[in-house]
């Protein structure tokens, strides 16, 4: 294969110094902001054992679809993780004696043989927050202000759509759905805003459910989408599922009110999140402008993934929420939100004085700054124009005159102004 044809495998991207400057600044912001609420570092492989990745406990049926999957020389069945949060499930099913709550944070690149369009990829960097050991609905609420935090420190406005999976079930009960099709139908009304409500009922119809309760849902889509959580709590029938569930969105709402965030959270009866891990509150992170109509964020409740792994009867409570790197930097790049700051603070350019260039570069880079050298020779007009073109602020001369004298030149790249600094050569 000639050098010129070769090509990134499908929905992988490169990131070239002047786009992973800024990844790295969005992943910096994030962490500052895991830290402020108490998060504490982890890292997890990337190569987990199918079995596990697979597991009823893991993303379902959907998920496994875009899975992928590989071998080793022992003929082991392995796969590459998907997302973050069955491996931290099987960290702390690993570690019993980890102290609860326990609050973790991990960065790192995760893979889906799905569909591609503008910030989703197959290859992709999530930032996941999770809480394990806390039953109370006020780590999703602590988890929704951080949420806040982060888009607010990274300059954009975003809203956050919440529901819980126990009104779904309870409702799908009452509309007569077979239990063994609750996650199916969850997963098509996930789809609703995408598709809309006439396909909804298409699609329920071609998987079989009863002619009765696909009325009944056709009613429910109907009627419930201006519903709040007050309107199910009074106005219609529910079930001992469904009452713990709006018991919870009520204890949510009344801190997302009390933090003050409430006008950015909005309760959606028919967010689901496709994936069947989930056991309680979900939601999902939307940008408020620009052409980025998916979302950026996204978590849940997921109270029987560790101990499902373990085998205890007892659920561990746990929640969590992910944001997307990839499709936070896309939206930023899209509405021209980047500002590119240089990557170098000064550009030392000798002139026929190599080793007294770099005892300048040295004493700068020990001083804390960021420090190149030109190497090469380069004509002195052409390395001015690259400190142009990078936006470095400050290039320094050092040629026979300066090493003589004992001062280099420093000229400012905005200004023009020279100055002549002392050092030692």
């Amino acid at each position: 294969m000639k050098k010129w044809d070769y090509q990134n495998v499908r929905g992988t991207q490169d990131y070239l110094p002047e786009d992973e400057s800024v990844r790295v600044w969005l992943r910096r912001e994030l962490e500052e902001v895991f830290q402020q609420y108490g998060c504490k570092p982890m890292e997890t492989p990337m190569i987990n054992y199918t079995d596990l990745l697979a597991s009823k406990y893991g993303g379902g049926a959907e998920i496994k679809k875009e899975m992928y999957t590989l071998t080793d020389r022992g003929k082991r069945a392995l796969a590459l993780r998907y997302d973050l949060t069955i491996p931290f499930a099987k960290v702390m099913a690993m570690n019993p004696d980890i102290r609860k709550p326990f609050k973790r944070y991990e960065i790192g690149k995760v893979f889906r043989d799905g569909p591609i369009k503008a910030g989703r990829f197959r290859e992709f960097t999530q930032c996941d927050v999770d809480v394990a050991g806390v039953d109370s609905p006020l780590a999703e609420a602590e988890l929704l202000e951080m949420a806040t935090e982060v888009f607010r420190r990274i300059g954009l406005n975003m809203t956050i759509q919440y529901n819980n999976r126990k009104l779904l079930t309870g409702m799908l009960d009452i509309c007569g759905v077979s239990k063994d099709q609750h996650s199916a139908v969850i997963l098509i009304l996930d789809k609703r805003e995408k598709i809309g409500d006439k396909q909804v009922v298409n699609e329920l119809k071609e998987m079989g459910v009863d002619g009765k309760a696909i009325s009944k849902i056709a009613q429910w889509l109907k009627q419930m989408s201006q519903s709040g959580i007050v309107d199910f709590a009074t106005d219609h029938p529910t079930t001992p599922i469904m009452a713990e569930g709006i018991a919870e969105l009520q204890e949510l709402e009344e801190a997302l009110r009390y933090l003050n965030i409430d006008s950015q959270c909005t309760f959606n009866p028919f967010l689901a999140r496709g994936l069947e891990i989930y056991t309680g509150t979900v939601y999902e992170l939307f940008l408020t402008e620009g052409a980025i109509q998916s979302s950026v964020g996204s978590g849940g409740r997921y109270d029987q993934a560790i101990s499902g792994l373990t085998g205890e009867e007892q659920p561990i409570p746990t929640v969590g929420i992910s944001f997307g790197i990839d499709v936070i930097y896309t939206a930023l790049k899209m509405e021209g939100r980047i500002n590119q700051k240089p990557l170098l603070d000064y550009y030392v350019i000798p002139l026929q004085k190599q080793k007294e260039a770099l005892a300048v570069a040295s004493s700068l880079r020990k001083q804390g700054f960021r420090v190149d050298v030109e190497f090469k020779n380069k004509k002195l007009t052409k390395a001015l124009d690259r400190a142009n073109k990078e936006k470095i602020p400050f290039v320094i001369l050092i040629g026979e005159e300066e090493v003589a004298s004992g001062h280099y030149k420093l000229k400012n790249m905005e200004t023009g102004a020279e100055q002549h600094v002392p050092f030692s050569f």
